[in-house]
């Protein structure tokens, strides 16, 4: 498995409409897994960061027709697109119509048993993970000039929206002069691109926590990054 962190030149990854050089690039962002730092059940190993650069006219467009068609068969009436508790068969109706649409995925995978001591809170790991996650992505997705718009679902405290605000104004501020930038927090509900986003992620940590790759195949082309951080290295810190 490749997860060394290659650049890989996947044949379904967006590339943003460019007039004159300049675009406007559309960024969703989710994530995956838990600050529990201990091996007690239901804490996750790895905190996954994941970027879906899409675009939104196209993608939605997309995902909303799939909803309708899935409403008129009387099936997913109730429920926005939402990958752990969406039934198989949406599951795969879902993945199927990801896997003809162009967009990329790139995803940053923190093992947090490997995290030192003064990583291990919610705001240092977070904060770190963002950090490397964008440092490493922006110069791939967006050029001087472009303007860049990140979304992200609203789900979580103010403090934890702070954080994450203040992550990419950092990491765009330092190693990508966009001409201008804005971050949104929207409910995941209101956004069918937030959903796609959702679904890549999902699929991204099923490969590492459960060692289930169905689902990753399926997107495996869209794929830009991905990104074990401290992959190298044996030492455990719990």
């Amino acid at each position: 498995m490749l997860f060394d962190g290659s650049v890989l030149s996947p044949t379904g990854c967006q590339a943003p409409d460019r007039f004159g050089g300049v675009a406007d690039v559309y960024v969703f962002a989710d994530e995956a897994g838990n600050f529990d730092f201990s091996l007690q059940t239901g804490a996750s190993r790895y905190f996954i960061i994941a970027t879906v650069v899409m675009n939104p006219a196209v993608i939605g467009s997309a995902i909303s027709r799939l909803r309708y068609d899935l409403g008129w068969r009387g099936v997913h009436l109730d429920e926005f697109f939402h990958a752990t508790t969406d039934p198989q068969a949406v599951r795969d109706e879902v993945f199927a119509s990801l896997a003809s649409l162009p967009f990329r995925v790139d995803a940053t995978i923190l093992d947090k048993r490997k995290a030192q001591p003064h990583l291990q809170s919610e705001r240092a790991l977070y904060k770190m993970g963002w950090y490397l996650h964008f440092k490493f992505v922006a110069p791939r997705i967006v050029r001087q000039g472009d303007r860049l718009f990140v979304a992200a679902a609203s789900i979580g405290t103010k403090k934890k929206r702070g954080l994450f605000h203040a992550a990419v104004h950092d990491v765009v501020f330092q190693v990508s002069p966009v001409a201008s930038y804005r971050v949104a927090f929207w409910p995941a509900a209101s956004e069918t691109c937030l959903q796609v986003a959702d679904y890549c992620t999902w699929a991204i940590q099923r490969r590492w926590e459960q060692s289930d790759p169905r689902s990753h195949a399926l997107i495996a082309s869209k794929v830009g990054s991905e990104f074990g951080v401290w992959q190298v290295g044996a030492k455990h810190y719990y």
